[in-house]
């Protein structure tokens, strides 16, 4: 009896020409003489399908994402930047903006060079432990991420409910020991999961249905009953996405009694301090419900569930730049500044060069 290992292997396109080879790939064969996950017998790499189907859009897509990942790094990298370098952004919440774009960069990283590959390739493969290494940290990162808006809410939450011992509160110690709690947690949450899928038995097909390894997608191409594995997977995205939303829910509840005994300036200052949080906390936790919502209700074709992944995967650490930069004064302020400095000195060199003349 013949086994197919790879998808590729003419044999196995042959042997399996009745059927589509995109149908769904937990009904591939299984091998029970596989003794290794991927060795000796097992899959060497993986096949990550993305939107190759796409044709002459292919290189329409390249550009749009590749334009969209350019400014995700410049946005971030100079977030960062001019938070290190001015020394009036000094305060907790830049501290945690900067933290906060980190995450960003290397969370799209993670997915948008590989699948930027992918658009210039006939197939994009990635090996075994590069799968499972991008599937982890693609996890941890977006976990991570949530965790610092949730520490962003706390310390909204002290400087507009406790402004007197907001300095005492929020000591250096205290922000690195919120930091390292989200970076723990974001670890907690993704590494049972990822380990889990790390030591399950892949034998063939190898084509994972997605823009990059998708813990679900990959889950798929298991030779063997997977339902332990989407109940912990499951459990601890609830744990991930419940935990960091009534926190943040709760903190903005408690901010706004607070602000309920307030006069209309002090009312208006404390909601300046707290719009740009809210809208990318709003943004991320919509786009992220309509994902799940698409994903379980409507019958889409895989291209587009997939474009709907890369969207929200981009969208926060596109926008987030974007939205600290239009509502927040002294960020702007700082950003102008550190842009003059960069700038040549142009008009000193046009005087002296007009009384020559």
């Amino acid at each position: 009896m013949k086994f197919c290992l790879y998808l590729t292997k003419p044999e196995c396109m042959k042997s399996d020409s009745r059927s589509d080879s995109y149908l769904p790939l937990s009904t591939s064969l299984r091998s029970s003489s596989v003794n290794s996950t991927w060795e000796p017998d097992g899959i060497p790499f993986f096949i990550i399908q993305g939107l190759a189907n796409f044709g002459e859009k292919t290189m329409i897509l390249f550009f749009i994402l590749l334009l969209i990942y350019i400014i995700i790094l410049g946005g971030n990298i100079m977030i960062i930047f001019v938070v290190l370098t001015d020394p009036k952004l000094n305060s907790p919440m830049y501290f945690f903006l900067c933290n906060l774009s980190v995450v960003d960069i290397f969370y799209t990283t993670t997915t948008i060079p590989n699948m930027l590959s992918g658009f210039l390739t006939d197939m994009n493969t990635i090996s075994v432990p590069g799968c499972f290494s991008q599937m982890f940290f693609f996890i941890q990162l977006a976990v991570t991420g949530r965790a610092i808006l949730t520490v962003m809410a706390y310390d909204r939450y002290v400087a507009i409910c406790n402004p007197l011992h907001y300095s005492t509160i929020m000591t250096r110690p205290v922000r690195l020991l919120l930091i390292a709690g989200a970076w723990g947690f974001g670890t907690f949450c993704t590494l049972p999961p990822a380990s889990m899928s790390w030591q399950r038995l892949y034998c063939g097909p190898n084509v994972v249905r997605h823009g990059w390894c998708d813990v679900s997608s990959v889950r798929r191409l298991v030779c063997g009953d997977t339902s332990v594995d989407s109940v912990v997977s499951l459990s601890f995205a609830l744990v991930a996405l419940l935990t960091t939303g009534i926190l943040i829910l709760s903190s903005y509840v408690l901010i706004g009694v607070s602000m309920s005994r307030m006069n209309v300036t002090e009312r208006l200052k404390a909601v300046g301090t707290c719009a740009a949080h809210l809208t990318v906390v709003s943004i991320s936790y919509t786009s992220a419900s309509f994902v799940y919502i698409s994903y379980r209700v409507g019958n889409f074709p895989p291209e587009v569930r997939i474009i709907v992944s890369v969207l929200y995967s981009a969208l926060t650490p596109f926008l987030n730049p974007m939205i600290y930069s239009l509502r927040n004064k002294e960020l702007r302020q700082s950003i102008r500044r550190t842009l003059s400095r960069f700038r040549p000195a142009v008009g000193p060199v046009m005087k002296e060069t007009s009384t020559v003349f």
